[in-house]
């Protein structure tokens, strides 16, 4: 029976690991190139159905403006809480939904605090009351930051708040708001699903 030496030994692993080594290399090279790649062909926007309702999380649904695009990149449905990103153009439109212990004053200057946090935002004018089609009340109010204005709207149900911000140039916004405020009466609380 012949004797096998040290250098037998390790020279097997050693042929095999510099390809295999190679591999990983190769395939690490594809998913940090490829990836990016494959990220920047899916598109950001995707069409939504026109008139049908678009469930925004924990319950909440919303009928989209005609023409509507939905913003996958700040969009995320959930069971607890939830956000949709809509596009009308240069024109954005977020709806929120999130667990609140609170009532809808507490709501209103909890996100009136928020908008006015960001650097350069003001809240212009005074709070007026706003509702839906199926009866569920809110507060409306407007902002402004530099050349964009905004309006937001907020509304509590259940255990959660739901805020609605609006932004764009004052002649897009201006264009857009009926359609905007047609949307937002269509918005429901369908909690427990």
């Amino acid at each position: 029976m012949g004797r096998v030496t040290r250098s037998q030994l390790t020279d097997l692993p050693s042929a095999l690991g510099l390809p295999v080594a190679l591999l990983i290399a190769l395939i690490l090279a594809g998913l940090a190139f490829g990836l990016p790649v494959l990220d920047q062909s899916v598109p950001a926007e995707r069409a939504v159905p026109s008139g049908e309702p678009y469930e925004v999380g924990a319950g909440v649904t919303i009928v989209p403006p005609h023409g509507a695009t939905l913003d996958l990149t700040g969009t995320r449905p959930g069971r607890e809480r939830g956000t949709a990103l809509f596009r009308l153009g240069p024109v954005q439109y977020a709806i929120a939904v999130q667990p609140f212990k609170g009532d809808l004053t507490a709501a209103a200057v909890r996100l009136r605090q928020r908008i006015t946090g960001t650097s350069g935002y003001q809240v212009n004018g005074t709070q007026l009351a706003a509702s839906t089609a199926g009866g569920l009340a809110g507060l409306q109010g407007g902002y402004s930051a530099g050349d964009r204005d905004g309006r937001y709207t907020v509304f509590v149900a259940h255990g959660f708040t739901i805020e609605v911000t609006v932004s764009g140039d004052d002649q897009e916004l201006g264009n857009t708001l009926p359609a905007i405020d047609a949307s937002i009466r269509t918005l429901r609380f369908e909690g427990g699903r």
